[in-house]
């Protein structure tokens, strides 16, 4: 039978499929046959036992144009998630643009924090002796921990470029995961 899936939940470890006969059938995580995870509005495949559904597929066609539901095609592209790592990746661009906002703002804050902070230190240091080796070091540090994150980011952007289509929807775009 065809339907699609109304809830899902792996913490309670329960889901709800809504079938084409208009009734709605329970599912546990072990009937799903799927690498990909249900979500919500996602077109299955399953059979009938006991009046909960088994065997559990993804439908060829991905999922249904529901808002708030995936789209068949991704929003997202890998070429432009790598390109974001490599041109703007220091500032989390990559990231905010997969949606990952927790970890863009970590890309973004250490940025300017760091810029503030080795601004104020350049403008001590006119006032400072070439002796005052803290200051110095501060600026070295940050500078240290920002090609760290620009690395970061470039290897993220490598290993976009590296995942097939499949693989990066799978994986950064419906999986969410973030980092690496």
């Amino acid at each position: 039978m065809q339907g699609r899936v109304l809830y899902y939940t792996a913490q309670t470890e329960t889901g709800i499929i809504s079938g084409n006969d208009g009734k709605r059938y329970t599912f546990a995580p072990i009937e799903w046959k799927d690498t990909i995870l249900p979500v919500r509005g996602m077109n299955v495949d399953f059979e009938i036992q006991e009046g909960e559904a088994r065997a559990i597929y993804r439908a060829l066609e991905c999922c249904s144009v529901v808002p708030g539901a995936l789209s068949s095609k991704s929003t997202k592209s890998k070429m432009m998630a790598a390109f974001l790592a490599f041109l703007l990746g220091g500032l989390g661009a990559h990231k905010f643009y997969l949606g990952y906002t927790g970890p863009g703002l970590v890309y973004l804050l250490v940025q300017v924090c760091g810029f503030a902070f080795c601004s104020f230190a350049i403008g001590d240091l006119s006032e400072l002796s070439l002796t005052e080796m803290s200051t110095i070091i501060a600026f070295m540090l940050y500078g240290l921990v920002s090609l760290a994150l620009m690395g970061l980011a470039f290897i993220e952007g490598v290993i976009y470029m590296t995942r097939n289509d499949e693989e990066f929807e799978k994986t950064y775009v419906i999986g969410r995961k973030n980092w690496f």
